[in-house]
């Protein structure tokens, strides 16, 4: 299997340029290396960067990759002096689109990083909310919820509730189906009241009895005969109700929570 580092070389924080490191899981027969450059921001940054980057080199014996966001041109010159699979994301993007809208972008560091003071505040909220609201805590302010995710423990409720409230300031609660649940074979009235606020999550119960036994291990609730009735009661109870729903054993959370999103969009 191929090795090669990959360095993440930006003027601020680096976070834009990390997160194009998700594009590497394109390359699943090569074993990549990040390292981090954040606050390059100085040519004596920008030369020790070279440095290392040289330094690394020489140790693989292969050409390092380096993905930059890096304001300052002469900075950006410095590093693609490099040798090195220089990958420049600001001049790749922002000059072309500078040269087509005929207008010239501002320089400042962390520029897509500023804080808007509203948005910031709605993330606050709605992190709180999915804290104060996470395995059906409370039923209390359900109808400021945005969405109410639906599922058996520890299929990934949480994080993608976490998540929605983070990136996108979306409140949202969540509640774990109980045996309680499927004995009634219907919902607690406080959730009825929302139906058209519900997203349900399954799994696959043999993932999910791996999950369970990490957290409680040799336990009922993580037998794998219980992992499995729970799953197919919960698959069961959620076609009753008409619930739209997703299996989450092998999607990312990005990935449900953009289909948590179309639901709230009305793409159901």
């Amino acid at each position: 299997m191929q090795h090669r580092s990959v360095f993440f070389i930006s003027d601020g924080t680096g976070i834009t340029a990390q997160s194009l490191g998700h594009l590497l899981a394109h390359f699943p027969n090569v074993t990549f290396r990040h390292i981090r450059m954040p606050y390059t921001n100085s040519v004596a940054k920008a030369e020790a960067a070279l440095e290392r980057v040289a330094r690394v080199g020489k140790e693989d014996n292969a050409r390092p990759i380096i993905v930059m966001t890096l304001v300052n041109p002469e900075l950006r010159a410095l590093i693609c002096r490099a040798d090195a699979l220089c990958l420049d994301l600001f001049g790749k993007f922002i000059d072309p689109l500078a040269l087509e809208l005929g207008v010239e972008p501002e320089r400042n560091v962390g520029m897509s990083h500023a804080v808007d003071n509203n948005a910031y505040a709605e993330r606050i909220e709605a992190i709180n909310f999915a804290l104060n609201h996470d395995d059906g805590i409370t039923d209390h302010g359900l109808n400021q919820a945005r969405a109410i995710l639906i599922g058996v423990s520890r299929c990934g409720k949480t994080p993608t509730s976490l998540y929605l409230a983070m990136q996108f300031g979306i409140k949202v609660a969540n509640y774990p189906l109980i045996p309680e649940d499927f004995e009634r074979d219907t919902l607690p009235e406080a959730l009825l009241q929302h139906t058209d606020k519900l997203f349900g999550l399954t799994i696959n119960p043999d993932r999910l009895h791996r999950v369970r036994s990490e957290r409680r291990p040799g336990s009922v609730y993580a037998s794998l005969e219980n992992c499995r009735y729970e799953v197919q009661m919960a698959e069961k109870l959620m076609k009753r109700l008409n619930v739209n729903w997703i299996d989450s054993t092998s999607r990312s959370i990005e990935e449900i929570a953009t289909r948590v999103l179309q639901n709230i969009n009305g793409d159901r």
